[in-house]
Formats: structure tokens, sequence, C-alpha cells
């Protein structure tokens, strides 16, 4: 049965990636994809996406004027800036893009009977967790104004199912990375930044002593659970962790790509606001979304940095000024 998608954030990795796992395995579907390029490419996107460029805050009347046209079945909301350590120095920025957003696109699903809206959160509503452990029955607690605005987005999709019968699933992916990320952006992706870094005969950095854990997760191994958790009557009103599944120091993961790409130039900065140990629970997804982990750390990075060497040289994004100077690290003073 032909379906309609609509996409936001669809120039960025989730949203570019998604729609090319969907064109290739249902190309029957008409797939709608939304973004400002603020944080994607257009070279990015697929050809046979409806690209429409649009902000979801300032253009209102045009994103009514897409679900009115076009009455997508399900809405996968990727759109986001998820610049975490950087959101306590842009507070109104952050909320706009996050919060402001998601509220603008929950409306016009509740309007046009969407059947249902996947929304993709993040591991920092958790904040510390239980012992570095984040587990979807937990109560979020986040420590950056990233994470409460994807928190309070989340808690206003439920009301919203609550009161307007909007069905929805929540998922809460982990430190995603792979082919098509945005390398340019100097706030952003770890991994990325060190790529762009060394391509830049610049020195890889790291935030503290590299002993903070992530769990990585490569993109391609996402993108069929995200599909599922439209489709999957087990997914409605569900919140689900979707990710890698072995957590890795920070330390760990930068010598695994100075191996990919024969360097070792790296130095330490001071340390950041930020969790020390993130391990989020996976069981969820492996029984509801059907998710499997099959790209380690090593063969997904080495993918991306075979990507990462053929892009073009595009200027790095800087923030020209901070909303908040106050307490601004020292590697992002002005």
């Amino acid at each position: 049965m032909k379906q309609t998608i609509l996409i936001t954030g669809i120039a960025g990795l989730l949203g570019s990636r998604l729609a090319d796992w969907i064109v290739q395995n249902y190309p029957n579907h008409k797939i709608i994809g939304i973004d400002d390029l603020s944080g994607g490419y257009k070279e990015n996107i697929h050809p046979n996406v409806i690209f429409k460029k649009l902000n979801l805050v300032k253009d209102s009347y045009h994103l009514n004027s897409i679900f009115e046209h076009y009455k997508p079945d399900y809405v996968f909301h990727f759109a986001a800036y998820a610049a975490e350590g950087l959101s306590p120095f842009i507070r109104t920025y952050n909320y706009d893009n996050n919060l402001r957003a998601t509220a603008a696109i929950v409306n016009e699903c509740i309007r046009y009977n969407v059947k249902r809206l996947i929304f993709t959160s993040t591991l920092a509503v958790y904040g510390h967790g239980y012992g570095g452990i984040f587990d979807e029955n937990q109560i979020p607690k986040p420590i950056d104004p990233y994470g409460v605005a994807k928190y309070a987005c989340e808690m206003d999709i439920q009301i919203a199912g609550e009161q307007h019968g909007l069905d929805w699933c929540i998922i809460r992916p982990h430190n995603v990375y792979g082919i098509k990320q945005n390398i340019w952006d100097k706030y952003r992706n770890v991994l990325g930044i060190w790529m762009y870094q060394y391509l830049n005969n610049e020195p890889m950095t790291i935030f503290g002593d590299g002993t903070q854990t992530r769990a990585f997760s490569y993109i391609d191994d996402s993108l069929e659970p995200l599909w599922n958790a439209a489709i999957l009557q087990e997914a409605s009103k569900q919140i689900i962790n979707l990710g890698g599944i072995k957590e890795y120091s920070i330390n760990e993961a930068n010598k695994i790509l100075c191996e990919i790409i024969g360097s070792n130039n790296v130095v330490y900065k001071e340390q950041r606001h930020e969790v020390k140990h993130s391990i989020p629970t996976w069981q969820k997804s492996i029984d509801i979304l059907k998710f499997e982990h099959k790209t380690d750390l090593h063969s997904g990075l080495s993918n991306m940095w075979d990507w990462a060497k053929q892009q073009p040289k595009r200027e790095r994004f800087v923030w020209p000024n901070y909303e908040l100077d106050k307490g601004i690290y020292s590697f992002w003073k002005k």
C-alpha cells in the first residue's frame, strides 16, 4: 500500500539516510522532506524526495500548507540542533529549534490525523542516569538545556496522545554516526569533528581525560528499526533507546579512528559539563523494533572515513556570537 512519509531534518544524517532506505525498500512510497539547511546539506537528499526548504518555527503557514497538500500518513520528526554541550550558551536558540519546532509539528499531526508521529529524542533526557545506566523506565533528569528541551518535547507529544488521540513512538538514539553526517560543525558529533580536524591538519581534541564512555551507533543499523517504529503496532506509544550496544571510552574510540587514518596527533582540553558515563539499555529495541547490532565501531568508522575523504572542503560552522559568554569553555571562546 502506497504511503506518504514526511521527514523533517531531511538533509541531516538520520533524515537523509532513512529516506535512502525507504526509496530502496519501498520505492512506491512518496517522501516529503523538510529542512532549513542550517545543519545539513542539500546534496544529502535523495533525488526522489520532494524537498521543501523551510524553518519549522518561522514558516508555520508553509508547514501547514505542506500537510494540507500532501496529507502524510507517517511523520518522522528528526529536525533538531543537537549541540548538547553548547546548549547552556544558546538557550533561546535551543528551545526554538527543539521545543517550539516540535510543537509546530505536533499541531499539524493532530490537525491532519497523521497515523503516527515518530520523534527522535536523546539520551540527554536521562542526565546522569542510575549509575551511568540509561533505561527507558527511569524518570528523566536532564542536566543541560538540550536535554530539557527534548524531554519537554516528549511530554508534549504524550499529552497530545492523551488529549487528541495522536499515536506516537519516541526514539532515544545515541551517538549516531556514519555517511552523510555533518563533520563541519565544531560543536557536535565527536567522531566527525576528529575527521574534520585531521583533514584540516589540526590535532584531534578530547575534552577532559577521555575516560568518559559512550555507546556509538552506526546509522545503517538503525534504519529499519526506525521504519518499524512507524509501522509496527507494538511500537505504538513506546519510548525506546536505539543504537549500539557496546560502550567505548572516548580514548578508545579515538584510538580506533587513529588506527584507521594513521595518526596519533591528539590534544586534551579542559573538561566540559557533561555526563561521565552513558550506557543505554537496548533490549526493548530488539524486542519491539527488531534492532540488530551489525556494525562494530572499527567497521563503521572505516566506512565513514572512506566517505569523509571524498567530501568537498566546506567552510566550518562557527557561531558568530553566543547568547551567553559567561562560563564559556576556553576552546569555544572568541
